[in-house]
């Protein structure tokens, strides 16, 4: 057995597989052998058909099924040995690949086309710049996210007698079907306990006549009108079953029997614990500041995502432009996905070299860098996503031990564990650059923050250059 290497150029190969009969014969008859004691043929007696029939009708497949596998196991040792650092998978090459003829041949040459990735060189400095943005925490963004707790803990209370009804109240009240004339209908519709906020009544005419009433005043509605296009919401308001509600199209009074309305949580201690655990901040300034500070680790996470992609960016540029096996690999994309054609291919190639090239500049400089992922990193990622998903629900003061057993569960599942490899390695990978070059830093407000992205997806489109601001 034989393997060589016909360098094209710098990206492209040619790698050949010589095999002859000495190298599979063995294997191949051993695996006659079994299934001729396997084979259960009319007339013979189980694993006594003659090894002459066995090879008749067996023999060309399995010599192919050996040769395969000779050939995939010394051609992966091959690019391992002299690592070779390929694009893709090897593919057949159809110019040199002669045609095999499995019955008479017994020594065979297999040809694969190699594309290479090239070769790059990054020697990161302090001359190297890239822009740092922090996000600046004004006093409207932090009353908003004070707000939000307050909001989120607050309750439903009571209005107190005559105070007027608001589009955000919850109303409850008796309702009773009108005939035609606008006196109750006998044997009319009537509901007890009809509940709904004047905020979502669809019809304008209709939402109007629920706010700016009193507890005791009594109004004309029409629950079809108020519910228009939405039959489950109708069907719930009349308490009647769905295929129903669509022939009721009466009016009908409806008699405010209470008003009750959301009041946010003041500031207590019981807020303060509910938030951050329990003793955690005593007052109103350490609520505050404690709230602050939590929102700024929010941020920074924003900021170092903006980084990345500036990182990106800059990287990237500094490698330049380099030579890929370009034939290889779009012929190599259609291969892959049977979903690929060669005209997407084409058109989205320009693009699929952008993305693999910085694949290729990350792989460099986790290498240069010694980046690696251990089991604690793995969990520290996977408590740090449990903690931001318990956040959104209002949930900060997780115990330990559950966050723990949450994170815990998630690395039990392969698709989880890639996620959080991947995150570890963006997050060391940016501690360790922000090491090696010189940040460009600048505080902007959430509003200029955001507009980076935009300017981004102009870039794309326009091919214009990104503004800071």
């Amino acid at each position: 057995m034989k393997v060589s290497e016909q360098r094209i150029d710098n990206v492209n190969a040619i790698i050949k597989v010589a095999i002859e009969k000495n190298d599979y014969q063995e294997n191949v008859e051993k695996s006659l052998k079994q299934l001729r004691l396997k084979a259960n043929m009319p007339g013979f007696r189980p694993g006594k058909v003659p090894m002459g029939l066995i090879k008749k009708m067996y023999e060309k497949s399995v010599l192919v099924e050996e040769l395969d596998k000779l050939v995939r196991s010394n051609l992966y040792d091959y690019l391992k040995e002299n690592e070779l650092s390929v694009l893709g998978e090897p593919l057949p090459n159809e110019e040199e690949q002669e045609k095999m003829d499995f019955d008479t041949q017994e020594d065979f040459e297999f040809s694969f086309d190699v594309g290479l990735a090239p070769e790059i060189d990054i020697n990161l400095t302090k001359k190297d710049k890239i822009p740092y943005y922090t996000i600046k925490i004004d006093d409207n963004m932090l009353d908003g996210q004070v707000k939000s707790y307050t909001s989120r803990f607050g309750k439903q209370e009571p209005v107190e007698e005559g105070v007027l009804s608001e589009e955000n109240d919850l109303l409850k009240g008796s309702m009773v079907e009108l005939d035609e004339n606008g006196s109750v209908k006998e044997e009319g519709i009537t509901v007890e306990d009809a509940v709904l906020i004047p905020k979502y009544v669809k019809d304008e005419g209709e939402r109007a006549k629920f706010i700016g009433i009193k507890k005791g005043d009594i109004i004309t509605i029409n629950p079809h009108k108020a519910h228009e296009g939405n039959e489950a919401e109708l069907a719930s308001f009349l308490r009647m079953n769905k295929d129903e509600v669509a022939e009721v199209l009466s009016d009908f009074t409806y008699q405010v029997m209470d008003i009750t309305r959301y009041k946010e949580a003041e500031m207590t201690q019981e807020v303060f614990d509910q938030v951050f655990g329990k003793d955690v901040v005593k007052s109103e300034e350490e609520f505050v500041a404690k709230v602050k500070e939590d929102l700024e680790k929010q941020l920074l996470a924003d900021s170092d995502y903006r980084f990345m992609l500036d990182m990106r960016k800059t990287l990237v540029e500094k490698v330049g432009d380099l030579s890929y096996p370009d034939a290889f690999l779009k012929r190599w994309l259609v291969v892959a996905d049977d979903k690929n054609t060669p005209e997407k291919i084409e058109k989205e190639y320009p693009q699929i070299i952008k993305d693999l090239t910085w694949q290729l500049t990350k792989e460099k400089l986790v290498k240069e860098l010694d980046i690696k992922v251990e089991n604690d990193d793995l969990l520290e990622s996977a408590k740090k996503v449990t903690r931001m998903q318990f956040a959104n629900y209002g949930m900060n003061n997780i115990p330990d031990d559950l966050l723990e057993n949450y994170a815990k569960e998630m690395l039990n599942k392969q698709e989880s564990v890639k996620n959080l490899v991947n995150t570890a390695i963006d997050e060391k990978l940016t501690l360790a650059v922000k090491d090696k070059v010189s940040l460009k830093s600048k505080e902007l407000s959430m509003e200029k923050f955001n507009k980076l992205f935009e300017a981004d997806m102009k870039a794309e489109t326009e091919e214009v250059p990104v503004s800071e601001e």
